[in-house]
């Protein structure tokens, strides 16, 4: 009789773990069909909120109107690594008045060159610009009205006196919180529509350094900042004489071996003039690449080559000096060459015609 007891107990047991297996297959099977909003959604994709155009980037459109500019950029963001819908329009903040155009001269050019600056693109951009020189001229700052600052710096043109106006000018920068930094000399037009479109296609948070090499291959230099000099270094820099433009964030990277006349002691470390050493500090010290651009241009080049109907949508030009004075842009106007053998007043009456001393057109007769 015990024994009897026994196997049936032994038999429920083993239909007891039967049943429990039957039942933990079914279960999933007997449970209602998941909702598509129970579903895992993927990410959606967003957009860096500053992010970097690539060198293919759509070109933003750029109306003046009465002296004031408007700009809307349109990106191509095939060329982005951030996604997003293709052919997106954005409006780009980006204001004339964000620009600091840093113009460098000497007393001796000041009738000969600034005055023809001053009459021509300076006058759409007084208060965005800053004249950069080495002697006072209380005549020609009560004439123009002009920002022109006295750098105290030596009249010759050696390297210490071209770095002691650069760390002036990086200096007033830093002090005028403005957006972007733009370095030109006193022979180069600034073409004020084209600047703004060029900038408007970057972010001034970003590391950016616009501009034109005169050579053909990178510098060579001894390494004497972060080295004994026994090493070299090789960096690209933009030529101050077409001019270049570089973001505020960077230039506050740049501020170690630039403010408060580190810029000076920096230069003679590596025995450079002030254009390289802004392209050593940059692209050796900061390891950030020159964004290489054919829209400046100085008087290295042949500027008769530019071709006629590309001249407006350049950002910089420049003229021949002394041993080249037919060194100019090909560009037909009211002017003739004798009258205008720098060629810019005619660029300034083809971008702003309404300007007083402008040759007006004559109206054609009906026959």
């Amino acid at each position: 009789m015990h024994i009897a007891s026994v196997g049936v107990s032994k038999f429920c047991f083993l239909f007891s773990l039967a049943f429990c297996g039957l039942l933990l297959l079914l279960i999933p099977a007997l449970q209602p069909p998941a909702r598509q909003a129970d579903l895992p959604q993927p990410r959606p994709q967003v957009r860096p909120a500053h992010e970097s155009p690539s060198h293919h980037a759509g070109v933003p459109a750029v109306s003046v109107h009465g002296g004031s500019i408007e700009t809307e950029v349109t990106r191509n963001d095939n060329h982005r690594k951030g996604g997003g819908l293709s052919g997106s329009r954005s409006r780009d903040l980006l204001e004339l008045k964000d620009i600091f155009i840093a113009v460098k001269t000497t007393r001796k050019y000041h009738k000969s060159r600034l005055e023809l600056l001053i009459q021509t693109w300076v006058s759409r951009a007084k208060e965005q610009t800053y004249i950069f020189t080495d002697g006072e001229d209380k005549e020609l700052r009560m004439r123009t009205g002009a920002d022109i600052i006295n750098t105290n710096c030596s009249a010759a043109h050696t390297r210490q006196a071209l770095c002691c106006k650069m760390s002036v000018e990086y200096d007033k920068f830093i002090e005028s919180q403005k957006k972007w930094f733009c370095h030109v000399d006193d022979d180069n037009y600034v073409i004020l529509p084209s600047l703004l479109r060029l900038l408007s296609s970057y972010h001034h948070s970003q590391d950016v350094y616009l501009g034109r090499p005169s050579l053909d291959h990178p510098i060579e230099a001894a390494e004497r900042v972060k080295s004994d000099g026994s090493v070299s270094v090789k960096f690209w820099f933009a030529t101050g004489g077409a001019g270049f433009c570089i973001s505020r964030g960077l230039a506050l990277k740049m501020s170690p071996w630039t403010s408060l006349g580190n810029f000076i002691s920096t230069a003679e470390k590596i025995r450079l003039p002030d254009d390289c050493t802004i392209g050593y500090i940059i692209e050796a010290l900061l390891e950030v690449t020159l964004t290489h651009t054919h829209f400046f241009h100085s008087h290295l080049e042949n500027l008769q080559k530019l071709p006629t109907d590309t001249v407006l949508e350049q950002v910089t030009l420049s003229y021949g000096g002394f041993e080249n004075r037919r060194n100019v842009v090909s560009v037909v106007g009211g002017f003739s060459l004798a009258e205008d053998p720098t060629r810019f007043k005619t660029v300034h009456c083809l971008l702003y015609p309404e300007t007083d001393w402008c040759p007006k057109l004559k109206p054609r007769h009906k026959n």
